[in-house]
């Protein structure tokens, strides 16, 4: 029979054992630290709820502005179309040249 040596590893200690409960200045640690993050986590959820009320007031103004212009836009086609009974081509027209139909060209 060998007998085996035991040496300063083979001592069981309690080290690793110890729990968050045993030391409560670990458990208290851990409670600030938690407290820390659901603060800045709520300042982060206000911001962003801000930022959504900020966005939804401009999409209210660019639909209210767009209906604008359609209602302006259909206020004068009802007047250019009670101004031409005929039902014919609009009053305006554009002027005509030669080689106007060839689109835009630019000389160097």
């Amino acid at each position: 029979m060998a007998v085996t040596v035991k040496t300063m590893r083979d001592i069981r200690t309690l080290s690793g054992q110890v729990g968050q409960v045993a030391m409560p200045y670990r458990a208290y640690m851990r409670i600030s630290c938690l407290e820390m993050e659901r603060f800045r986590r709520q300042q982060e959820k206000s911001s962003a709820s801000h930022r959504i009320a900020i966005i939804n007031a401009r999409m209210c103004e660019i639909e209210a502005e767009k209906d604008k212009l359609l209602r302006a836009l259909n206020e004068r086609s009802a007047n250019m179309s009670a101004a031409n009974p005929a039902g014919g081509a609009s009053s305006y027209t554009s002027p005509t040249r030669a080689g106007a139909s060839r689109g835009f060209k630019i000389r160097y």
